[in-house]
């Protein structure tokens, strides 16, 4: 992994980053079509009213481009809290900003600002950048009995989506 220049900036999203954040999901999901799964490339962000309603509830967050606070979102978090763990729904970093620990610089401070004991989410699991990649960040993936019902209604809601034509697992850190 390449050392940043510098230490990313970190903050909530601000109502002018979200048509950023959809344009940082657009460019992350591109790199699906090199492993077949255009249809995950093609899928629309969330529409800026989702973002509003997680920015709103101070549950969208954003790492910025240079040192300065107010520069350019490259990544962003969105996070919720589901049977008492902070549930990452969705971390997307733009291919400029990769490997420069944004998405582990995001999930950090959604793990401290949530003041939940655990983080979960789901994920592809062959997808190099999603389940092997949060594994190296100390997830692991949950079998089916570890379940919450919480969990259950996200994975019965991706299935509607069509996301489980590929394998999805939910994973979980504590502390």
């Amino acid at each position: 992994m390449n050392a940043p220049d510098h230490l990313p900036v970190v903050r909530a999203a601000a109502p002018g980053d979200l048509p950023a954040l959809r344009a940082v999901e657009r460019a992350a999901g591109e790199a699906f079509r090199t492993l077949g799964m255009d249809s995950i490339a093609d899928d629309e962000p969330p529409s800026l009213t989702e973002l509003a309603r997680y920015q709103r509830a101070g549950r969208a967050l954003v790492a910025c481009a240079g040192a300065a606070p107010d520069g350019p979102p490259l990544a962003y978090l969105l996070w919720e809290p589901v049977d008492g763990c902070a549930h990452v729904e969705q971390v997307s970093v733009h291919p400029d900003g990769a490997r420069r620990g944004l998405g582990r610089t995001l999930i950090e401070r959604a793990r401290r600002d949530s003041g939940l004991p655990s983080l979960t989410l789901t994920t592809f699991a062959a997808v190099p950048w999603n389940a092997p990649y949060y594994a190296r960040l100390g997830f692991r993936v949950l079998d089916d009995a570890e379940l919450t019902p919480g969990l259950r209604e996200i994975r019965r809601r991706e299935a509607e989506l069509g996301l489980d034509r590929w394998e999805r697992v939910c994973m979980r850190r504590d502390g």
